[in-house]
């Protein structure tokens, strides 16, 4: 079974929001209803990146890197294009 990481764009505050779960979809559904302390007064949240770790503990670690000042680096180059609004193919 695969873990993810994720990060969640808010379109109230424009912050990204990065976590890990076993249930992409049932956790976000759980972000969109509210149902999350750290991100219910920051809806609506957009979805925008995911990867599929082998394990927890591998998502896990993910997660505390992209919180680092690297983390969030690799993120905003890789996100470039969308975070932009430019395409670039």
């Amino acid at each position: 079974m695969y873990h993810y990481t994720y990060v969640l764009l808010s379109r109230k505050d424009g912050k990204f929001y990065t976590g890990y779960t076993k249930d992409l979809k049932g956790r976000f559904e759980e972000h969109h209803r509210g149902g999350v302390k750290s991100t219910k007064d920051r809806r609506p949240l957009e979805l925008i990146y995911y990867e599929a770790c082998r394990d927890r503990n591998d998502a896990r670690h993910r997660e505390q890197y992209l919180k680092t000042h690297h983390g969030k680096m690799f993120l905003h180059n890789r996100l470039k294009s969308y975070l932009t609004g430019s395409k670039s193919f």
